[in-house]
């Protein structure tokens, strides 16, 4: 399974990751993962979250 995470200083909490997939992301004063780790039926809509994101706050742990 692949790891997601939130660069904190990039993140502006816009809502739109968790608008995208809330199984991943929850925003409060940042968005953040709730998630150890994304599930493979879940990876697509990370993306799309990750592609979306308009500061680029998102991105796959490597």
């Amino acid at each position: 399974m692949k790891k997601v995470k939130i660069i904190e200083e990039n993140c502006i909490a816009c809502g739109l990751c968790e608008s995208i997939v809330n199984d991943v992301f929850e925003v409060e004063e940042v968005a953040k993962v709730i998630v150890d780790e994304v599930k493979e039926d879940l990876v697509d809509n990370v993306q799309e979250a990750i592609d979306s994101c308009p500061t680029d706050a998102i991105e796959w742990v490597k």
